[in-house]
């Protein structure tokens, strides 16, 4: 079944109802309103007031922003993650501020270019936290070696650093940082002179909004590996072209997502079959059968989903990241075929893969929320997922 689309008061109050396991004349019994009035508020025929909010948030033991808003999806208390997040931000701010005559001793241009490396590796295995608090420095080290002694090699470095300051902004539910992260980026890749770095950024931009000016951004940056023929640059514009087969299914347009994926396939296949290596994109013939499933779901042809996501079978050396996002893809095309138990054990299995990144995947709260409006009661198991996301 579809998952509802209505996102209101009274649906949440349903969803926390069954958390809790109380019927409606249950709730109804613990509140100074009618059973008929809590039906009609939580099918969205009445507006909750807020005093009839004060008594539900009372009565589910929640407090009522529960009720009348979503719920930060955070992993974190906000004062732990805001410690987290806020020493990227004004690293990125320090971008044109030159030299930095407060640094101690700068690590050598080899030893930053590795930690670039090493950060990008530890977002591919979700260990954000980690990331997140090496990232600062790292970015402040490169900011001051790129104006003291610029290489194409600092340069590139810096890029990277911005990157994962994109990536991990954005698994932390930062998304207008990470727009941010990636204007650095640019401005960082056209310096290094290095289209194919420059190619990645127009891609990330292109699939961060998926708006109007998506396909146009990626576009351009195929433009700039127009004629490249290295296995670099035929891994990257493949990868692009996953980008428009996704903003293609956004925009409900079969046809250019279906010849996307004909040129993706055609270009993992020129590159060896697989090239993870390359910029970190995990291009190659298993991230393309994860893009037709993520495409399907996109469009909501869930029948084809659930074919695709139980005929895929992921190899050992598939990224964590990769992994956990599959296995999230499978929990909700498993709830919308109607088999909630299935659905359940994915987003378990998910979340031992992964947990810092599953916690924030807009699929995970979909895939709760979905299996909430399907259960009468729901059981303690996905209760407790449901809380694990602040939910």
């Amino acid at each position: 079944m579809p998952l509802p689309d209505d996102d209101h008061t009274g649906s949440r109050i349903r969803e926390q109802r069954r958390l809790k396991h109380l019927t409606q004349r249950q709730l109804a019994d613990r509140i100074p309103y009618s059973l008929s009035y809590l039906s009609q508020v939580e099918c969205g025929a009445r507006h909750a007031t807020p005093g009839f909010v004060a008594a539900v948030a009372q009565a589910l033991r929640v407090e009522s922003s529960d009720l009348t808003g979503p719920s930060a999806m955070t992993s974190l208390p906000p004062d732990r993650l805001l410690a987290l997040v806020a020493p990227i931000r004004e690293a990125l701010d320090r971008y044109d501020l030159g030299p930095n005559p407060d640094l101690p001793a700068i690590r050598p241009v080899p030893e930053l270019v590795a930690a670039a490396e090493t950060l990008c590796r530890q977002v591919r295995a979700t260990h954000l936290r980690a990331a997140a608090k090496a990232l600062p420095f790292l970015i402040v080290e490169l900011t001051h070696t790129v104006w003291t002694t610029p290489s194409t090699e600092t340069w590139r470095a810096l890029a990277s650093a911005y990157r994962t300051a994109h990536d991990v902004a954005l698994k932390f539910d930062h998304p207008d940082l990470a727009r941010v992260a990636l204007d650095r980026m640019g401005w960082a890749a056209s310096r290094a002179s290095d289209p194919c770095m420059e190619a990645v950024q127009r891609y990330k931009r292109g699939t961060l909004w998926r708006g109007a000016t998506s396909l146009q951004l990626i576009r351009s940056g195929q433009a700039l590996l127009t004629g490249q023929t290295s296995r670099e640059a035929l891994a990257v514009t493949g990868q692009l072209h996953l980008g428009m087969a996704t903003v293609a299914a956004k925009q409900r347009d079969g046809a250019g997502v279906e010849a996307h994926l004909a040129a993706a396939r055609e270009l993992a296949d020129r590159v060896g079959g697989e090239a993870g290596e390359v910029h970190w994109l995990s291009f190659g013939r298993t991230n393309v059968r994860l893009h037709e499933l993520g495409t399907s779901i996109a469009m909501g042809d869930y029948d084809t989903a659930l074919r695709q996501a139980r005929a895929l079978k992921l190899p050992a050396s598939t990224l964590t990241s990769r992994r956990a996002r599959y296995l999230v893809d499978r929990a909700y095309v498993e709830m919308e075929a109607g088999s909630p138990k299935t659905s359940l054990r994915y987003l378990a299995e998910a979340r031992k893969v992964a947990p810092e990144q599953t916690r924030h995947l807009p699929g995970t709260r979909a895939t709760i929320r979905g299996l909430v409006h399907l259960s009468r009661r729901a059981p303690d198991s996905l209760g407790g997922m449901a809380r694990w996301i602040g939910m």
